[in-house]
């Protein structure tokens, strides 16, 4: 957990304080969160080793770039770092194009819609959590653009690290439904943001190891009833 003195300015509000002390108060659980984090993180990319290397082989061989997309979060303290994923849109698109990803999105290459259906393009993620960049569970990060426009109370998700999964990921695991249409980057800031943040400040506010791991099981559950 970052010391308060140490965290960025804009993190420093009375909302933000609110959370930290709920947080202070659990040292030995957010301890027992990254050793489950590091052991499990692991173990699953030597047990996956091979899944992710042929995964890797398809996506290089059916469409034209790399088979990992790198792009710029934000995590804990607001740290920047590259999350890791599988690439599944095709290459050169704009950088200044929204990040929200509609039903019927072109960019979409025909590997990239199963990997992501079926979330095995964040499997990469696995060595950001081994890094500690990630979590297994936590606020999903956000791109910069999208952090910026955050209310005071909701740098508090900033204070434990991103994760891969969370209560808000399961509960908008078809956010691109309610996206489409125009000004999707408005909408999302505008309309799903706040909700999905309203989830993940209550999961800091009841964190626990325990609950970390019904929120995994929930999640394999979800992604194996497609």
């Amino acid at each position: 957990m970052v010391n308060w003195d140490k965290l960025p300015s804009y993190m420093k509000n009375p909302q933000v304080r609110e959370y930290y002390d709920i947080l202070l108060n659990r040292k030995f659980s957010l301890f027992l969160k990254r050793v489950l984090d590091v052991c499990l993180s692991a173990v699953l990319i030597v047990l996956l080793a091979i899944p992710m290397l042929v995964i890797s082989l398809v996506v290089k061989f059916t469409s034209e770039g790399p088979a990992v997309f790198k792009q710029i979060r934000i995590t804990t303290g607001g740290r920047e770092f590259k999350i890791l994923k599988f690439r599944t849109m095709t290459v050169n698109q704009d950088k200044n194009s929204s990040q929200i990803t509609l039903t019927d999105d072109d960019r979409i290459t025909g590997c990239g819609r199963f990997l992501r259906k079926y979330r095995l393009d964040e499997l990469p993620q696995l060595f950001n959590v081994l890094s500690g960049s990630m979590s297994f569970v936590g606020t999903r990060p956000e791109v910069p653009r999208y952090v910026n426009k955050y209310s005071p109370e909701m740098y508090a998700t900033l204070l434990m690290p991103a994760g891969i999964t969370s209560l808000a990921s399961i509960e908008f695991k078809d956010e691109e439904v309610f996206m489409n249409g125009e000004d999707t980057d408005e909408k999302y800031v505008r309309l799903v943001l706040p909700k999905k943040m309203k989830l993940n400040l209550e999961y800091i506010r009841t964190f626990s190891v325990l609950k970390d791991i019904k929120i995994m099981f929930k999640t394999l559950t979800g992604v194996a009833a497609g």
